[in-house]
């Protein structure tokens, strides 16, 4: 049985292959593209028209990104199977590092077309990658529409950046706090913030309780998407949090800081935002006397 699997597959890629100039270059664009992971789902939703993309992944159909879910919507699902890469018969596969594994290395043993994207950690990152999946597709125009979107939000975030740089602590209460190379504090730079948890060279740093309170950040930023209840979540709003924080909590979209997308310059001016807005609270209350 698991021969017969082997051959279907080795069969299908022969099929397609004939069918394929190499995937960057070339006249000839894919007409079937099929995404196996969230972020290029998120990607190709943005660069194609839905009649040129067979399938995105569950993850895109459930997510809480209203405008990703109803992109999603109106195209086909997959839960990042070789099956359904063999039942949807794509003519090329979008893929991430860190997704669909055992799909993944199968269809590039048989030589499958097929490209993957790492996940993005700072906007250069984000034009290289929006430049690369749109050169595959033949999708430049749009890319470059994306782009100069994406260009112009981050010369409107340094013309508008706080008077003073704001200490933030990304805090989810699993002990994680993203690094220096990551999206996040990319987008936390360009809204004018400061990662407390950016010594160079890491991706992350550990963080109990009882260290976020030393640091002593000004700042608290929660991910957007509401968490499952957990013990995580019962420490990310441990009462002290509330009580030394209250309107200091700031939120940020999951989906544009895990995901490196021209959008995400929209995700730092939200961010922008919130730590203005904090500014202005602060403002207030040193004009009444109190302490904010």
């Amino acid at each position: 049985m698991r021969a017969l699997a082997w051959l279907t597959v080795l069969l299908y890629v022969q099929c397609v292959a004939r069918s394929q100039t190499p995937l960057e270059h070339g006249p000839r664009v894919p007409q079937r593209v099929m995404s196996l992971s969230q972020c290029t789902d998120a990607l190709v939703l943005e660069l194609l028209p839905p009649q040129r993309i067979v399938s995105v992944t569950y993850l895109a159909h459930r997510s809480s990104d209203p405008v990703l879910a109803a992109e999603a919507a109106r195209v086909g699902i997959n839960y990042g199977n070789v099956e359904e890469v063999l039942a949807q018969r794509p003519d090329l596969v979008l893929a991430g590092t860190y997704s669909t594994p055992a799909a993944r290395e199968l269809l590039r043993e048989l030589g499958a077309p097929m490209l993957v994207f790492a996940p993005a950690s700072n906007f250069a990152e984000i034009r290289s990658q929006t430049r690369r999946m749109a050169r595959a597709l033949g999708a430049e125009a749009r890319a470059d529409a994306l782009l100069a979107h994406m260009d112009a939000t981050l010369a409107d975030l340094a013309r508008s950046r706080p008077a003073r740089r704001i200490r933030v602590a990304a805090w989810s209460g699993d002990g994680y706090v993203p690094g220096r190379d990551t999206l996040f504090n990319a987008l936390l730079d360009a809204a004018g913030g400061v990662n407390i948890a950016a010594p160079p060279g890491d991706r992350s740093s550990s963080f109990d309780i009882e260290q976020l309170l030393m640091a002593q950040p000004d700042v608290l930023a929660y991910a957007a998407d509401e968490p499952a209840p957990a013990l995580k979540t019962d420490t990310a709003d441990h009462p002290l949090l509330l009580r030394l924080y209250g309107d200091r909590r700031i939120t940020y979209p999951d989906l544009y800081i895990e995901c490196g997308l021209p959008q995400s310059a929209d995700a730092a001016l939200a961010l922008q935002r919130q730590l203005l807005a904090v500014l202005e609270r602060e403002g207030r209350a040193s004009r009444l006397g109190v302490a904010p």
